[in-house]
C-alpha cells in the first residue's frame, strides 16, 4: 500500500481479514479512513463496506470516502489504483466493468482475496454461477494454504452442482481453519442439497460453536440453513428456537437479516406452522424499503414481508418495482423487466391470499430466477410460494409433479411428505 499508519495497516488487516471471514472486526475499516483520510486504500475499502450493506442511501456515504481516496491518489500504487477504479464502477451501477477490474487485479495480484470475494459477489447478486466459480479456480494454485479460497470454491462448485467437488474443497477449508464459516455455509447447501438432514442438524449443531465475532448476516444466515434442516425434520420447536434466538433480531435493520427472517417465516408458514404476530416486527424494521430496489432479490422479499403484515409500503415497493422495470436502461434492465417485476406480483398476490394470481405470475418467473441473484437454497422460497398458491387452488395433479420433484433432494421432508399424502388423497378420491 502506498501510505498508512500502524493504526490504520491494523484496521485495513480487520477489514481483508473480516471481509473474507464474515466477521464483525471488517467495520473497524471505517474509524481507520476517518482517522487517516489520505490513507488511499482506507477510504476505498471503506467505500467498499458502505456499498455491500446494499440499502438505499449507501452509495452516497460510499462516493465521500471515493472521493477522499481519489484526492490522494496522485500517490497511489497500482493495485490501489485498480481498486478505486472498481469501486468508482460499481458507484457508477457498471457492475459489468467493476468485475472486469476485477478480473485485472486477480490477474496481476492473485493473493489479494479480498478482491477475488468482492468478484464472486458481483457474480452471486448476478446468478452467475459459473463466474464464481472461475475467478476462485483462476487464483486457486496461488492460494492453496489458506483456508478463504477453498471456501469461496466450495460454494462456487455447490451453486453449479458439483457437490462432490464443494463438500471436498469445505471439508479441505474447515481442515486448514476450524472456523471458516463460508465453507460451513458451503457444506450446509450441500448436505441440504443431498437430503442430508440428520448430518446438517449435526454438522452445524458442532459448528456454531465457533460463531463467535461473526457478522449478522453469518450467523443468522448459518442458523437460517440450520432452520431449514429442522423444518425438513419436522422439528418445530427447534425451527422457532433458531429463528426467534437467532434468526431474527440480531440486527433486525440491515437488509439480509430482514430477508432472512421474511424467508423463514415464509417457509414456516408453508409448512403449516402459525407464526403469530411476528411478521408484524419484521414489517416494523422494513418499512423504510418502501422504495427500495437497489437489488431485485432483496426487493421481493422485502414485498412479501411488508404484504403479510397487511402494510401500506407494500403497494409503495411494488409500484417502485413498476416503476424501475419501466425506466432502467441498465446493463440489469431485462431481468428487472422479465423477471422481477412478474416475480414481484406473484409473491405480492400470494401474500394477499390471490392464489390464482400467485400462480400465474410465479410461473412465469420462476424459470428465470436465477437471473436475480441469491443462492439456490434461497431462491427455492419461489419455488415453495408456487407449489403452496398450486396447493391452495386445489390444482391436485400440478402440485403433485412438483412435489415429486422436491423428493429428489428432500426424500424425507416431513412437510414435503404430508403435502404429498395429502395431494394423493385427493386424486384418488376424483
Amino acid at each position: 500500500m502506498s501510505r498508512a499508519s500502524d493504526a490504520t495497516l491494523k484496521g485495513i488487516d480487520d477489514f481483508v481479514g473480516g471481509f473474507l471471514g464474515y466477521e464483525k472486526r471488517a467495520s473497524n475499516i471505517i474509524a481507520a479512513a476517518d482517522a487517516e483520510p489520505d490513507s488511499v486504500l482506507a477510504n476505498a475499502y471503506a467505500g467498499v463496506l458502505w456499498m455491500m450493506l446494499e440499502a438505499e442511501g449507501a452509495t452516497q456515504v460510499a462516493s465521500a470516502y471515493l472521493n477522499r481516496a481519489k484526492s490522494a491518489e496522485a500517490g497511489a500504487n497500482e493495485r490501489e489504483r485498480m481498486i478505486l477504479a472498481q469501486l468508482e464502477r460499481w458507484i457508477a451501477d457498471d457492475v459489468p466493468g467493476a468485475q472486469a477490474i476485477g478480473d485485472e487485479i486477480a490477474a496481476r495480484y492473485p493473493r489479494d482475496l479480498a478482491s477475488v470475494k468482492l468478484h464472486q459477489y458481483f457474480s452471486f447478486n448476478r446468478g452467475d454461477a459459473k463466474n464464481m466459480l472461475r475467478i476462485a479456480r483462476a487464483v486457486e494454485r496461488e492460494n492453496a494454504d489458506n483456508p478463504h479460497i477453498h471456501g469461496m470454491l466450495a460454494f462456487g462448485y455447490e451453486q453449479m452442482h458439483e457437490l462432490e467437488a464443494a463438500e471436498r474443497e469445505a471439508r479441505r477449508a474447515l481442515k486448514l481453519k476450524t472456523k471458516e464459516p463460508w465453507a460451513q455455509h458451503a457444506l450446509a447447501h450441500v448436505m441440504l442439497g443431498q437430503g442430508r438432514v440428520a448430518e446438517g442438524v449435526a454438522f452445524l449443531g458442532e459448528a456454531q460453536r465457533t460463531w463467535v465475532d461473526l457478522n449478522s448476516f453469518m450467523y443468522t444466515h448459518n442458523w437460517w440453513h440450520k432452520a431449514l434442516f429442522h423444518i425438513s425434520a419436522g422439528d418445530n420447536a427447534a425451527v422457532f428456537d433458531a429463528y426467534d434466538n437467532h434468526v431474527w433480531g440480531i440486527e433486525p435493520d440491515l437488509p439480509q437479516d430482514q430477508i432472512g427472517a421474511v424467508s423463514l417465516l415464509a417457509r414456516m408458514e408453508v409448512a403449516g406452522m402459525d407464526v403469530g404476530h411476528r411478521w408484524e416486527d419484521v414489517a416494523e424494521h422494513m418499512k423504510g424499503r418502501a422504495h427500495d430496489t437497489t437489488l431485485p432479490f432483496l426487493t421481493l422479499q422485502y414485498l412479501y414481508g411488508l404484504a403479510r403484515a397487511e402494510r401500506a409500503e407494500a403497494d409503495h415497493l411494488m409500484q417502485a418495482v413498476e416503476d424501475r422495470a419501466a425506466t432502467t436502461k441498465g446493463w440489469d434492465r431485462l431481468v428487472w423487466q422479465e423477471v422481477a417485476l412478474p416475480a414481484a406480483r406473484g409473491v405480492l398476490a400470494h401474500a394477499r391470499g390471490e392464489y390464482a394470481a400467485a400462480a400465474k405470475w410465479l410461473s412465469v418467473a420462476n424459470p428465470r430466477m436465477t437471473e436475480i441473484g441469491g443462492s439456490h437454497a434461497q431462491r427455492d422460497l419461489f419455488g415453495q410460494l408456487l407449489l403452496d398458491a398450486h396447493l391452495k387452488l386445489g390444482n391436485w395433479a400440478v402440485a403433485r409433479r412438483m412435489l415429486e420433484m422436491r423428493r429428489i433432494w428432500d426424500p424425507d421432508g416431513v412437510p414435503l411428505n404430508r403435502a404429498l399424502a395429502l395431494v394423493d388423497k385427493k386424486l384418488n378420491a376424483a
